[in-house]
């Protein structure tokens, strides 16, 4: 099973010019202003995600390194990347080429014995690819079962970042897919018709818990129609209490609407992703369908990890102020903060968490550099 992030250093990529051994745990909700560096430390994810496929690092950075680099890069000579999964870790750096890409250096994989002994395998310096999608092929020591390189790539690639804020009508989840696109949920929902339709036939409890988190937003929607055609192609269709006989398009679905149905149906699938990233999910939002979305978040917290990213007091309102991570910019570079409820114990008497964020007594409000 992968397991997910728990310790991470990152230091000289875009704003994040040192974060040193910052702990994760399941539930992490990141606010800052515009331009503090929220959308960065998602970036991060999916530059990684991306490396862990052949010549993915160098499509990811498209001939850009410069702009990935802290200051640039007569500031930043390399990006220093750590991390803890477990009883894993895996670390490298990133250095730029003259012709604009990034190259792996000082590439280690680790298996923790304990918390005082570690067993390390150098993995080589001067790739664009990972030799860590090399070393996931080795047996363990014994020489069955997989080695502490295939749990590594496992827990990467277990991260999804999904992104729901394209819902034009030419976005993929208002428009027919293949229905045998079912097993994982696309990271922009396009896919969202099939997945439903291997919940209803397979997952009938999950299936009928988003359902009711639907209906909790919208009292009208009465059900999915998830029918496919002769080519069998399916698309997101529903029916209106009241209405058996005029099912409603994709189209008839407002951009709130069908942005928390495929929020709701990230965060109740019945297999999630090991870590599971969302920028800003509040967007387009009614406040009810906010606060519904933090119970939903909530109860993800309680079997997998979420980083999150929102610029929404209302949001926030619903969390622990131990699960808020405030995020600043100081001289150029994002600082990232847990917060502790004993340094707000009696402003919590009379305000939540949100009314503080607003009244800037938490830090992790606007930017003014």
């Amino acid at each position: 099973m992968a397991h997910p992030l728990d310790k991470l250093t990152i230091k000289g990529f875009k704003s994040i010019e040192s974060l040193e051994d910052f702990e994760l745990t399941n539930l992490n909700i990141l606010i800052g202003g515009n331009g503090a560096g929220k959308s960065n430390f998602i970036d991060f994810f999916r530059m990684i995600s991306a490396m862990m496929k052949s010549d993915g690092l160098k499509e990811f950075i498209a001939g850009n390194a410069d702009v990935y680099l802290f200051g640039g890069p007569k500031n930043t000579k390399k990006i220093t990347v750590k991390m803890a999964f477990g009883q894993n870790g895996y670390d490298f750096e990133l250095a730029p080429t003259e012709d604009g890409f990034l190259l792996i250096n000082n590439e280690k994989r680790h298996f923790f014995v304990s918390k005082e002994k570690k067993s390390t395998l150098n993995l080589g310096s001067g790739n664009f690819n990972p030799q860590l999608l090399h070393d996931k092929n080795r047996a363990n020591i014994g020489g069955t079962g997989h080695g502490a390189s295939w749990y590594t790539y496992e827990s990467i690639c277990s991260w999804q970042i999904y992104h729901f804020h394209d819902t034009t009508k030419e976005a993929g989840m208002r428009r027919y897919h293949d229905v045998g696109h079912n097993e994982v949920l696309f990271a922009d929902g396009a896919n969202i018709a099939p997945f439903l339709f291997f919940l209803r036939e397979g997952k009938k409890t999950i299936y009928e818990e988003i359902i009711a988190a639907v209906r909790l937003v919208n009292p009208f929607f009465a059900d999915f129609i998830l029918e496919p055609d002769k080519q069998e192609n399916i698309r997101l269709r529903w029916r209106q209490k009241g209405m058996k006989d005029y099912p409603m398009r994709p189209g008839q679905l407002s951009d709130g609407s069908i942005r928390f149905i495929c929020l709701a149906t990230a965060l109740l699938q019945p297999t999630p992703p090991a870590t599971i990233i969302i920028d800003e999910p509040e967007l387009g939002l009614h406040p009810l369908a906010i606060n519904v979305l933090a119970e939903l978040v909530q109860s993800a917290a309680r079997k997998t990890q979420l980083i999150i990213a929102t610029q929404s007091p209302s949001f926030i309102d619903n969390f622990s102020i131990e699960n808020i991570i405030a995020v600043n910019r100081e001289n150029g570079a994002s600082t990232f903060d847990r917060l502790k409820e004993k340094d707000f114990n009696v402003w919590l008497e009379s305000y939540s968490v949100g009314e503080l964020w607003s009244k800037n007594v938490l830090s992790g409000g606007s930017v003014h550099e």
